[in-house]
């Protein structure tokens, strides 16, 4: 049987967008004299679309979508994602369903099984979890069909769903299936492509037949999804992989499907994240309407990364640098600022912020007599540098894009309505060694980024001679410990033990904790590591695990 895989764009509820985008890969593999078209879970309305679910015309358009894609399969076979009815008077009012289409008819409409309710994942909320379990008969085939569930380790199947403790294949084995369907929208985080070739590489053995996988493109809000869609034989090896982070239809032979070499992704890892950021800011923006971003411009290395990938996304034509040095800012700020500038070809202005900071200064000096300088000071320039870049964003319509990287947002490290405002956080979840390392990526092959901007210390230049280090351990140090505890979520125990300061742990993990309520406040981050800040992570506010 000839298989094509659609691993495509999709906008959550723009059913127009969305079903054109289908039809066209309907045409391309009638073209391709395929058989069948396989398409991503939940591709009718686009995923997540959380809590769109429980408005009746949401669901109505679905099925009006689903309605239209079987006047366009005459001579083919599809595929494809899209939330369906639960008749029972018990349960949830609806499945996450594949639908296969075939012959302008509705042949079998197959619902996912493992719902999960972990990391950024909430489909228990929505879903009632599928019960039966049948392969769909097709030009003389048996298809096996899942719904994202399959991919994943077979050991975390009860994990997911405790109603039932193995995976949907377990039961769909004993049917004898010709080869495997699975309908995937998997975000992604740097581990992501190196689990998934072992996944599927295992299934594929596991059940003695060829996978065909196809996971879905393109960013919603904060997360990722890379595609990489994927054909495995029943040997486990990885016949197919279709680009990260791009559309792409291809069609493959399920008889003649031929082994091939995969790249070692985990030597890929700044790429991957620095494609996954690109393509994050390009949606974000394209997918609401929004055309021209806004940054505050440092000299310093996170405001650079920010602006190069900004530059990537939206165009060179459709970013403004500003530059707000204040009286503390060293001359190095805007040479290496201006340098990065004409590298990239992009606009600027420079608008120095003292004259706002001594109004400030002059309106508290009765307030404020008799006291130091302090870390009120620094933050009212921080402030004082945000109402400029929002008075802006207001005027002249641009977003504006918010350069916190993870270790300071982990930490608190910023200003509350100062340098922590923004539309969209693009390094929140990106730690400040990660940092370094995708502008290395950026400058292998020349130097865009200027060099002092790497190797100088790094400074938020709010007082004389200020450094991060003044007020942070080492950001090599801090990073790890972070690392630790809230992608590994190891306690303060389980930290000390590998031979970190026992003193520096507990100080650690207690501005991570008082923090929370800074997070709460920080614009949707773009997700690329196992665990964001945002709706992956859900901790509390006023909670106390450490003294």
């Amino acid at each position: 049987m000839k298989i094509s895989i659609a691993q495509q764009n999709y906008h959550i509820g723009n059913f127009e967008r969305n079903t054109n985008k289908i039809i066209e890969a309907i045409a391309f593999a009638k073209a391709e004299m395929a058989d069948l078209v396989l398409f991503s879970e939940l591709a009718i309305c686009g995923y997540p679309p959380r809590d769109f679910l429980e408005f009746n015309d949401f669901v109505e358009r679905c099925e009006n979508a689903i309605q239209l894609l079987v006047e366009h399969t005459e001579g083919i076979a599809i595929v494809v994602g899209g939330p369906s009815k639960n008749p029972k008077l018990e349960g949830k009012d609806l499945h996450n369903s594949a639908w296969f289409l075939a012959d302008k008819k509705i042949v079998k409409v197959v619902h996912k099984t493992l719902l999960p309710t972990y990391d950024v994942f909430d489909e228990y909320r929505y879903f009632e979890p599928n019960t039966l379990f049948e392969c769909v008969e097709y030009k003389g085939k048996k298809i096996a069909i899942t719904i994202c569930e399959d991919i994943w380790n077979l050991t975390t199947a009860g994990n997911n769903n405790p109603m039932y403790p193995f995976a949907p294949m377990d039961k769909l084995k004993e049917l004898n299936p010709d080869f495997m369907l699975n309908l995937s929208a998997s975000p992604f985080n740097y581990s992501h492509p190196k689990l998934r070739q072992e996944t599927l590489s295992q299934n594929a053995v596991t059940y003695g037949i060829p996978i065909f996988y196809c996971n879905s493109v393109g960013a919603q809000t904060e997360l990722v999804f890379d595609g990489g869609s994927m054909v495995y034989n029943k040997q486990g090896e990885c016949c197919a992989c279709l680009p990260h982070f791009e559309e792409s239809i291809q069609s493959f032979d399920s008889d003649t499907i031929k082994p091939i070499n995969l790249p070692d992704y985990e030597e890929k890892k700044y790429e991957l994240m620095h494609d996954a950021l690109v393509l994050g800011l390009r949606d974000y923006f394209g997918k609401m309407g929004f055309k021209r971003a806004i940054l505050g411009l440092s000299g310093g290395v996170d405001s650079a990364l920010v602006l190069c990938l900004a530059v990537a996304a939206l165009g060179k034509e459709n970013v403004l640098s500003v530059l707000l040095p204040s009286q503390f800012s060293s001359d190095h700020s805007i040479s290496d600022s201006l340098a990065l500038i004409e590298n990239l070809g992009s606009a600027h202005q420079i608008t120095p912020i003292k004259p706002a900071y001594d109004t400030f200064e002059m309106m508290l000096k009765h307030q404020f007599e008799g006291l130091e300088f302090s870390l009120t000071e620094e933050n009212i320039q921080a402030r004082c540098r945000a109402v400029v870049l929002m008075a802006m964003s207001n005027k002249f319509g641009y977003i504006l894009l918010n350069t916190t990287n993870k270790s300071e947002a982990a930490v608190g490290y910023g200003t509350l309505y100062g340098d922590m405002c923004g539309g969209l956080a693009v390094l929140g979840d990106v730690y400040k060694t990660e940092v370094y390392k995708i502008c290395s990526f950026i400058n292998q092959d020349k130097e865009i980024i200027p060099l002092n901007i790497l190797t100088k210390a790094p400074s938020a230049e709010l007082r004389p001679g200020q450094k991060d280090a003044d007020s942070l351990p080492e950001y090599d140090i801090l990073d790890q410990i972070l690392y630790q505890y809230i992608e590994k979520r190891r306690g303060p125990k389980e930290i000390k033990i590998m031979g970190f300061d026992s003193n520096l742990v507990d100080r650690i993990l207690r501005m991570v904790n008082t923090s929370e309520w800074k997070r709460y406040q920080m614009p949707p981050v773009l997700r690329v590591s196992t665990c964001a800040f945002g709706v992956g992570r859900r901790m509390p506010i006023v909670g106390k695990y450490l003294s």
